[in-house]
C-alpha cells in the first residue's frame, strides 16, 4: 500500500500528531477532524506520549474514523504490530534498522511502511532499497537537524538531492509554514508539518493556508 498524494497537484500534506495520551484524546480528535476537513491531507502520523500505549485504542479510534472518512492515510509511530492491531494503514520506523526490516517484513504490501530518523543520506538509501514506502527527513523527535535556518538550508538541499536521484517518495518536515512552501519547491513529495498547525490559534485556518502555498509550488528547475 504506498503512500499516495491526495488531490494536489504534485506535493501533498502530511500531518504529524502531537505526543498524545488519552486525557487530551478527545479534545485532541475534534481538532484533527476539523483539520483534515479544512483541505485534503495524504497522511497523519499518530504520535503517544510515554505509558501512554496501553490505551491506544482509545486515543486511535476516533482519529481513524476521521482519517477514513478524509480518505488520509493514518500512520502509527514504531510500532508495526500495533499499527495492524488497531487497523491503522501503516507505521512509521525510525532508523534503517532491524525495526524497519521487521515492518516492512510484516506489514507490506497492505501497508505503509516509512522510514525517518535517517541522520546520514547513507542511511536513506539503505532505507529505500529496502524498501520502505517513503523516506523523511526533518523531523525534530528523534531527528539528527537542528532548528532553524541552518537546518532548512541542509534540509532543502537533502530534499534536492533525494528528488533528483531516487523515485522513493520523500517526505520533508517543515517547523514553519513558511518552510513547507520552500521544501516543496525544492522537490519535496510531501510535506509533513506538526507544531506549525497545532501551535496554531487556528489549525483549521494554518491547513488551509499551508495547503493554498504547497499546492501552488513547482519543483525547483536547476
Amino acid at each position: 500500500m504506498p503512500l499516495t498524494h491526495q488531490n494536489s497537484p504534485r506535493c501533498s500534506l502530511y500531518l504529524v500528531t502531537p505526543l498524545l495520551s488519552a486525557a487530551d484524546a478527545d479534545a485532541y480528535g475534534k481538532v484533527f477532524a476539523e483539520a483534515l476537513e479544512a483541505a485534503p491531507i495524504a497522511c497523519a502520523l499518530v504520535r503517544f506520549a510515554s505509558g501512554s500505549e496501553a490505551h491506544a485504542k482509545a486515543i486511535v479510534a476516533p482519529l481513524l474514523r476521521s482519517a477514513r472518512d478524509a480518505d488520509c492515510a493514518l500512520l502509527i509511530e514504531n510500532d508495526g504490530r500495533l499499527a495492524a492491531r488497531l487497523g491503522a494503514d501503516g507505521v512509521h520506523v525510525a532508523g534503517d534498522g532491524e525495526d524497519l526490516i521487521d515492518a516492512i517484513k510484516s506489514l507490506k504490501p497492505e501497508r505503509i511502511v516509512g522510514a525517518g530518523s535517517l541522520r546520514t543520506r547513507d542511511e536513506a538509501m539503505t532505507a529505500g532499497e529496502m524498501g520502505a514506502d517513503y523516506v523523511m527527513f526533518g523531523e525534530p523527535h528523534g531527528g539528527a537537524q537542528a532548528r532553524g535556518l541552518a537546518s532548512l538550508v541542509s534540509l532543502t538541499e537533502r530534499v534536492v538531492w533525494w528528488a533528483e536521484i531516487f523515485e522513493t517518495p520523500c517526505v520533508a518536515y517543515a517547523e514553519t509554514i513558511a518552510a513547507a512552501g520552500t521544501l516543496a519547491e525544492a522537490g519535496a513529495d510531501f510535506v509533513a508539518l506538526g507544531g506549525a498547525i497545532w501551535d496554531s490559534s487556528s489549525p483549521q485556518a494554518a491547513v488551509r493556508e499551508v495547503y493554498g502555498l504547497v499546492a501552488s509550488m513547482r519543483v525547483a528547475t536547476p
